[in-house]
């Protein structure tokens, strides 16, 4: 039965089979639990054997009560409306939304993520966006990283969901990106084709790997100034962390992303706390007219700040 917060009570008579059990085992087997989670309910107070609060290590007789209290569990992918401060909308129509997205907001919701979503936000907005695809990722055809900022589109109808998905597909969609980055690439304008998977040593990470996805970039340095060149990113493929990978593998990491080899030095002397990497332009055909739209996305304030101290840098 269900009692008030959601949570589910149990309550079963201890089988002759399980007779000198260990509670957490009989749990697991009574109730279909790992013993983990059957030791956690125990450790919580969530257990009871003939009324009395039980120890994992408890023993259990042939029909005694065992009372079990499970609490429910949020669906960590399930989207909660909410409404987001700093999420710009660029345009709206019939069949799209382009917004802006700041640093620390994630695209969708995913195991492991508590923290506030565009998806949410639009949601909370009153947005309607196109169903397909998995619940969480409804309308959504690209992502950025939740510490990346910058633009990105949203779509709203079924129809151009499948243009805009076939689009990216099919590379057919400019995507650029500027990124500031730790001393000077050699040459000033290239292209990297290096393949992208998983670290082997950490699964948060990922790295240039033989076996890894086909991923290619192309740069152009914008700046180059004593620490550090801005430079604008043209992706050709869209894997996870591409452009800091792919910049990292030349020694040349965005500036303040220590997870990809920056120099925690440099980053605090320009007062950021993330990686300098933003997302500035997103070009398509409309999925409606089929004309050509771009849409872009100014730096945010920690950006434009930390760029402005490398330029003044002598």
């Amino acid at each position: 039965m269900s009692v008030s917060d959601g949570a589910e009570q149990r309550v079963v008579f201890v089988p002759e089979g399980l007779a000198g059990e260990r509670v957490d085992a009989a749990m697991a087997r009574m109730f279909g639990l790992s013993r983990t989670r059957a030791a956690s309910l125990i450790t919580d107070g969530h257990v009871r054997v003939d009324g009395d609060l039980a120890g994992k290590s408890d023993r259990v007789h042939p029909g005694a009560v065992l009372e079990a209290t499970l609490p429910s569990v949020a669906d960590p992918l399930e989207v909660e409306p909410e409404l987001v401060e700093g999420i710009r909308i660029i345009h709206d129509d019939d069949s799209i939304v382009v917004l802006d997205k700041p640093v620390g907001i994630a695209v969708h919701p995913s195991p492991g993520w508590s923290g506030p979503t565009v998806v949410g936000h639009l949601a909370a907005a009153g947005f309607r966006i196109a169903t397909s695809g998995a619940s969480e990722r409804q309308g959504i055809v690209q992502r950025l990283d939740v510490g990346t900022s910058g633009v990105m589109v949203i779509c709203k109808g079924e129809r151009a969901y499948s243009v805009l998905k076939n689009a990216f597909r099919h590379r057919t969609v400019d995507k650029v990106y500027h990124a500031l980055v730790q001393g000077h690439p050699d040459p000033l304008t290239g292209t990297i084709d290096a393949p992208i998977g998983r670290h082997p040593k950490a699964d948060y990470k990922f790295a240039v790997m033989a076996d890894g996805r086909h991923s290619v970039t192309h740069y152009e340095t914008l700046e180059a100034h004593r620490f550090a060149s801005l430079i604008e990113v043209h992706l050709e493929t869209g894997r996870t962390h591409q452009i800091r990978v792919h910049m990292s593998a030349l020694k040349h990491p965005c500036v303040g992303d220590l997870t990809y080899g920056a120099d925690p030095t440099l980053a605090r002397r320009v007062g950021l706390e993330r990686q300098w990497l933003h997302a500035v332009r997103l070009g398509f055909e409309h999925p409606d007219s089929g004309a050509y739209v771009e849409y872009e996305s100014p730096y945010p304030d920690d950006l434009a700040h930390a760029l402005e101290v490398i330029r003044d840098a002598h």
